[in-house]
């Protein structure tokens, strides 16, 4: 902590000497020419450039200097010497610290290492009665030194609770994202790829996205605890939606054949790593349908969205050592299996025949489900312990997994063939 400390005072004292300098350390206002990807991609030697950017690197040479630039798009190496910025520049350049955000204006050039940068000079002449275009412009001084992990921050516990740090650290790489496949800053950029391409693809499909009500008089839509609310010129509570369904299916009732909605769901329950309060759902409805019409939707929506944003059906995960340690291939059709026969499968031929408290013996006793069973489960939630402790993990490969027990999934058609499923 007193290292931190300390070096915040030294970044205090560097913004106290800029403004003493008349320099605005928060400045803002600049506008980049082009992403740093575009200025290394387009490379031309001597071209002008002018880009923004976090400093993610700084090496101090004698009298010259080099900068890590980094903006959304990837990074850039900044290179200044003291004799092309002269010495009021390079007095300003100087006060420069990791985390700070720049505008840079200059050329491009290859150094001796076959780098691609940019090189500071003195400002840029401008036409009479304009200000110079200085080299480089500070847009926000950081009072507060980057993680001490700058390229991956490893603390989980910050990573959690501080998410801009976690993104802060994020590896550069040579995704189309800019960053290393699987870093905050990746999955972030990709997931908003994959929303557009989720609308793109339902909107294609004469879907309307809609916004329903986020307080609601009575929850519904799920088994779930609400979180409660009061609104103060109604004088009465209301409720956090805990699912879009209610609202959108009277979209339907009022005539509209197809709707869709992205929004924020908020169940007051448990927290942990996969299971937050408050999350994203789609849920999407169609008149004239059934469950084979939902599931031909999902089914090409996610190829849709893996093709456009992937390029491939075939998704792969790695080991730090590059090993492939899981590879799904979501090319159609998918596999459909049956709740009932998929527990049959792991659990007994005679599971649903047997009574619910031999059912009961057999999860806590052969199955080795004891901690996951509580006293007060009822036979379909034992059921359901087995299939979400044994079953779901194996299903690797896509499945749509069908005909659930009417419990689980309460405002669904029941099924003809089995009153106790829904399709």
């Amino acid at each position: 902590m007193d290292d931190t400390n300390s070096l915040i005072e030294q970044r205090r004292a560097k913004l106290a000497a800029l403004r003493a300098k008349g320099i605005d350390p928060f400045k803002n206002k600049f506008t980049p020419g082009e992403t740093c990807a575009d200025a290394r991609k387009n490379y031309v030697e001597g071209r002008e450039v002018a880009v923004a950017g976090r400093i993610t690197a700084h090496r101090e040479m004698g009298k010259s200097m080099f900068l890590d630039v980094r903006d959304q798009s990837g990074r850039i190496q900044i290179y200044a010497q003291k004799n092309a910025l002269g010495d009021e520049q390079w007095e300003i350049f100087k006060h420069l610290d990791l985390g700070d955000f720049v505008g840079v204006r200059g050329t491009l050039f290859t150094t001796k290492t076959g780098e691609i940068s940019i090189k500071c000079s003195a400002a840029v002449p401008a036409a009479a009665g304009e200000t110079p275009a200085l080299p480089f412009v500070i847009l926000a001084k950081a009072l507060r030194p980057p993680p001490e992990k700058w390229h991956g921050l490893e603390d989980t516990e910050i990573r959690y609770r501080q998410r801009y740090l976690d993104l802060m650290a994020s590896k550069p790489g040579t995704s189309r994202t800019g960053f290393e496949p699987g870093s905050p800053g990746d999955v972030l950029l990709l997931r908003s790829e994959i929303i557009r391409e989720i609308r793109n693809f339902l909107h294609s499909r004469g879907f309307v996205e809609v916004e329903t009500p986020m307080m609601q008089a009575i929850p519904g839509g799920a088994a779930a605890q609400p979180f409660k609310t009061h609104h103060n010129a109604l004088g009465c509570d209301f409720y956090m939606r805990i699912a879009l369904e209610l609202y959108l299916k009277r979209l339907l009732v009022g005539g509209m054949d197809r709707v869709f909605e992205i929004g924020r769901n908020f169940r007051n329950e448990g927290l942990s790593r996969r299971h937050n309060p408050e999350f994203t759902m789609l849920e999407a409805y169609q008149a004239f349908g059934d469950y084979e019409t939902m599931m031909e939707l999902v089914q090409g929506m996610v190829c849709h969205v893996a093709q456009k944003v992937l390029g491939t059906l075939k998704i792969e995960t790695k080991d730090a050592e590059g090993k492939i340690v899981k590879s799904i291939d979501l090319t159609p059709d998918w596999k459909r299996a049956k709740y009932k026969d998929l527990v049959r499968e792991k659990a007994g031929a005679d599971w649903f025949d047997v009574s619910p408290a031999e059912r009961r013996r057999r999860a806590i006793e052969d199955l080795k489900l004891g901690g996951d069973i509580a006293a007060g489960y009822e036979d379909f939630e034992v059921t359901g312990a087995v299939f979400e402790k044994l079953i779901e993990p194996t299903l690797i490969q896509p499945t749509f997994v069908t005909h659930l027990p009417k419990e689980l999934v309460p405002l669904a058609k029941l099924s003809p063939d089995d009153p106790t499923t829904v399709e």
